[in-house]
């Protein structure tokens, strides 16, 4: 009975984390999709901004600016909202440090750059690869500890208050990484992707929304849990 009574309990615990797990994903959908649709119309007043320059390639330098901006934003917002979820659960340090840098830099390099590039080669754009992680670490490194350090002193706040700094880093961390995406998607050979809204702002919000939900909640809460599902 003893046993029973075990088996229907760690069952029980895994099925309300499952769900708490939807849940979380769920609230943070919406945020997710406002902050895609912010960033397009970031990037559609830069590029009428930018309509008087003189040069193409002036316009790209500046767009490729911009670019390694957000992207390092990025950077410091999913470090901090990994954190800020796994510190919901958890109270290891070490763990939660290794866990959200590795997913900070799995998921930035596929939602800022990798993903972006496919999207480029989709429509037939002759893109160029650039990734920071590799090219550029001493500039990333910072950004990657301030950015773990803050969801780390977040954590520390009152506990009602985490799901407010949660949703409101998941907010901003998507907004950073769609402006991100799509300035190198411009800055990198796709100039005219203003004809290809409709599909882009679709693929965006697949190629941002995926990575940093995964970043910022599946994962912090799947290797936070004693038991995952």
């Amino acid at each position: 009975m003893e046993n029973n009574h075990n088996h229907c309990s760690t069952e029980s615990s895994s099925q309300h984390e499952c769900g708490g797990m939807k849940e979380e994903v769920i609230a943070h959908f919406p945020y997710a999709v406002f902050s895609v649709a912010l960033g397009l119309i970031g990037a559609a007043l830069l590029d009428y901004l930018s309509s008087g320059a003189k040069s193409p390639e002036m316009i790209k330098h500046g767009m490729h600016t911009l670019f390694h901006t957000f992207h390092f934003m990025h950077i410091v917002f999913a470090a901090t909202g990994g954190m800020l979820t796994f510190f919901r659960y958890s109270r290891n340090l070490l763990k939660g440090v290794i866990i959200c840098s590795a997913s900070t830099i799995i998921f930035c390099i596929t939602s800022d750059v990798l993903l972006p590039y496919c999207m480029g080669s989709l429509f037939g754009v002759p893109m160029s690869l650039h990734i920071c992680f590799v090219s550029e670490l001493y500039n990333v490194v910072p950004f990657l500890l301030i950015g773990t350090l803050n969801g780390w002193i977040l954590a520390q706040h009152e506990k009602h208050l985490h799901s407010f700094y949660s949703l409101w880093s998941h907010f901003t961390h998507i907004f950073v990484s769609s402006s991100a995406a799509i300035l190198y998607t411009i800055s990198h050979g796709f100039t005219n992707w203003a004809q290809h809204m409709g599909m882009i702002f679709l693929l965006l919000v697949i190629a941002v929304v995926i990575p940093c939900t995964l970043s910022d909640v599946v994962i912090p809460l799947f290797f936070s849990k004693e038991q995952k599902c």
